[in-house]
């Protein structure tokens, strides 16, 4: 009697192609012959199953069944995979059981008498980290070393190349300093980078910012100051008059790209009066007043 392959997928003629690889595998999951190891029929319906999805799955065989039936082999001229239970090689026992599964592949070829396959070895699994960087590391770029935990109380210490001007959180891969794998390529370990802030510097892109106090005769008079930056000490102009928080900008000294660009320092200049001052020093501050055309505070209003 001619078998029906529609009806040994539990499908309709009318059933698309993710329909029949639904139901492909639903089925083979259910009768594949290690599922079923004290079921003799289990490989006789197995076969079955495969031999419909051979054939319904490839667009030309379902074609010429459709018109001719189960016969439709000899009107293609011999061939194809009548006697083979895996047909056209069409079958991903991966897709079946997952990857792996818990199956050993090699054994359900041999089964079959299709020879073995052997696996591709897996890649390890990748691991996470964080590591916590200073803010000039991360401001200048340069190297940070970090314990990783190989298990069994055993730590590898390994140095990080840090580039220059990377932000919070982001995110750097070492290849091949993740999981091991036997015969296989080891994962990758994938650090995130937390800065540590700094007491007196901020980050803006690629600028840096800086609030710097000055004493009271250098914002009158004017004069030079020493002033720490990523390359080291420069001197800044402080213009005559200088009024507290002014910004003031030196190039160039700001945050480095691993291009090699690099944003400026921002400089607000802050007048720091002394804690106390002799009754002298008040009344002559008080008489400077009278240089100031009008009030501070004329047009300020809710």
């Amino acid at each position: 009697m001619a078998e029906d392959y529609y009806k040994s997928l539990g499908i309709t003629r009318t059933a698309s192609a993710e329909e029949i690889q639904k139901a492909y595998r639903k089925l083979a999951r259910k009768h594949h012959p290690d599922m079923n190891p004290d079921d003799a029929g289990a490989k006789a319906r197995f076969q079955t199953i495969q031999k419909a999805y051979d054939t319904l799955n490839d667009p030309e065989k379902k074609k010429l069944y459709d018109q001719f039936g189960e016969g439709y082999e000899q009107m293609r001229g011999g061939g194809g995979g009548a006697g083979n239970p895996f047909g056209g090689g069409q079958v991903d026992l991966g897709d079946i059981f997952g990857q792996g599964g818990g199956f050993d592949m090699g054994d359900i070829f041999r089964q079959f008498g299709g020879g073995g396959r052997p696996r591709a070895p897996r890649a390890g699994t990748d691991l996470e980290a964080s590591i916590n960087i200073p803010f000039a590391t991360a401001v200048m770029g340069g190297e940070s070393t970090i314990q990783v935990d190989r298990g069994n109380g055993k730590l590898e210490s390994l140095q990080v190349k840090i580039p220059p001007g990377i932000e919070d959180g982001k995110k750097i891969r070492l290849r091949g300093k993740g999981g091991a794998s036997p015969g296989g390529r080891s994962g990758d370990l994938l650090l995130t980078i937390h800065i540590i802030g700094h007491a007196h510097f901020k980050r803006n892109g690629q600028n840096l910012e800086l609030k710097l106090p000055i004493t009271l005769h250098e914002a009158i008079a004017g004069g030079k100051v020493e002033v720490p930056t990523p390359s080291g000490k420069v001197l800044l102009s402080i213009p005559p008059m200088t009024s507290s928080g002014q910004r003031l900008r030196i190039k160039g000294q700001g945050v480095k790209s691993k291009e090699g660009t690099q944003g400026d320092l921002y400089v607000e200049v802050q007048i720091k009066l002394p804690s106390q001052l002799n009754p002298e020093t008040v009344e002559l501050i008080k008489q400077a007043e009278s240089q100031y055309a009008g009030s501070l505070r004329n047009g300020i209003s809710w």
